[in-house]
C-alpha cells in the first residue's frame, strides 16, 4: 500500500487537471442546447467542413511528424559519437529540451518577427536581394505556415525521446557482424535498422500526437478561419450563436480523443516491443 501513497499527489494533478476537464468537455458533446441528451451534435463530424480540417490536421501532423523524426534521427545518430560528458552532448541536449518545450504564442511571435510580412528575414532578403518568400502569398498566416514553426519543436523533440535508442545499440553488436563478414550496410539493415525500428515509429507517433493536438502555435499565427481541428474547437466556443456551438465543440473533442486513442495505443505497442532491446 505505501508504494501506491507516492503517486497519490501525480494521480490527483491528472484527475483534477486533466481526466475532469476531458470528460467534461467531451460530455458536452452528448446533451443539447437546452440540456436533453443527444446525439445530433455528432453528425456535425460528418460535415465536409469538418471532415476537411480533420484531414488537414492530419496531414500537417503528419508532414512535421516524417520530417521532424527524420532530421531529428539523423542528429540523434551524429551525438551518439560525442561523449556524453562533452561539452557539445550537453548544450545540444539542453537545447533540445528548452526548444521541444517552446512553442504557443511565444514561438508565434519568434516566427512573425523573423519571416513575418515585416519581419526581419523578410526585409533584408527584400532589400538587399530583391527575394520576395511572399511573392506567391502570404503563407506564413495561412495551414502551411504551420510547418516551419512545428518542426521548431518536433526536431528537438524527436532528439529527446529516439537518443536513448539510438546509445542503447551495443557494440558487441557491430563486432560481432564484423566477425561474420558483415559490413556497415549489413549492420544497419539486418541488426540495427530492425531494432531501432520499433523505437522510431514509436517517436514518430508521438511526434504526429504532439502536431495533432497543437493549438497555441496554430491560434497566434491562423486568426482568419479555423483549417485544423483545434480551430475550429475555438470558433465553436467562441461563436455568438449559442449553446449549441459548445456542445458541437464537445463532438469534435471526441474525434479528436478517438484519433489520439489509436495513435496511442500504437505509440505504446511499440514501446513495449523496443523495450526488449533495452533491458
Amino acid at each position: 500500500m505505501k508504494k501506491w501513497l507516492g503517486l497519490t499527489p501525480f494521480a490527483l494533478y491528472v484527475l483534477i487537471f486533466l481526466a475532469v476537464p476531458a470528460v467534461l468537455a467531451i460530455g458536452t458533446g452528448f446533451f443539447a442546447a437546452d440540456g436533453s441528451l443527444t446525439l445530433d451534435n455528432f453528425a456535425k463530424l460528418t460535415d465536409p467542413i469538418v471532415l476537411g480540417s480533420f484531414w488537414a490536421t492530419i496531414w500537417i501532423s503528419a508532414l512535421t511528424a516524417g520530417i521532424g523524426a527524420l532530421l531529428g534521427g539523423l542528429l540523434a545518430f551524429a551525438l551518439t559519437g560525442a561523449p556524453a560528458t562533452s561539452a557539445l552532448r550537453r548544450a545540444i541536449d539542453s537545447a533540445a529540451s528548452v526548444l521541444a518545450q517552446f512553442g504557443g504564442v511565444m514561438l508565434a511571435f519568434a516566427f512573425i518577427a523573423t519571416i513575418g510580412i515585416q519581419g526581419l528575414v523578410t526585409v533584408s532578403l527584400r532589400e538587399w536581394f530583391g527575394i520576395d518568400i511572399f511573392a506567391e502569398g502570404v503563407w506564413l498566416y495561412q495551414l502551411p505556415g504551420l510547418i516551419l514553426p512545428y518542426l521548431y519543436f518536433q526536431v528537438p523533440l524527436m532528439v529527446i525521446v529516439f537518443l536513448p535508442a539510438m546509445e542503447g545499440l551495443r557494440r558487441e553488436w557491430a563486432e560481432a557482424s564484423a566477425t561474420l563478414g558483415g559490413n556497415s550496410f549489413t549492420y544497419w539493415t539486418r541488426i540495427a535498422g530492425p531494432i531501432l525500428a520499433p523505437s522510431f515509429l514509436g517517436s514518430l507517433l508521438l511526434l504526429f500526437a504532439n502536431a495533432f493536438s497543437s493549438y497555441a502555435t496554430a491560434a497566434a499565427l491562423i486568426s482568419q478561419g479555423a483549417q485544423i481541428v483545434p480551430l475550429q474547437i475555438r470558433s465553436a466556443l467562441i461563436s455568438e450563436t449559442g449553446a449549441s456551438r459548445a456542445n458541437t465543440a464537445g463532438a469534435l473533442a471526441l474525434g479528436m480523443l478517438l484519433v489520439m486513442l489509436i495513435v496511442m495505443i500504437g505509440y505504446s505497442a511499440l514501446q513495449r516491443r523496443a523495450a526488449r532491446w533495452q533491458r
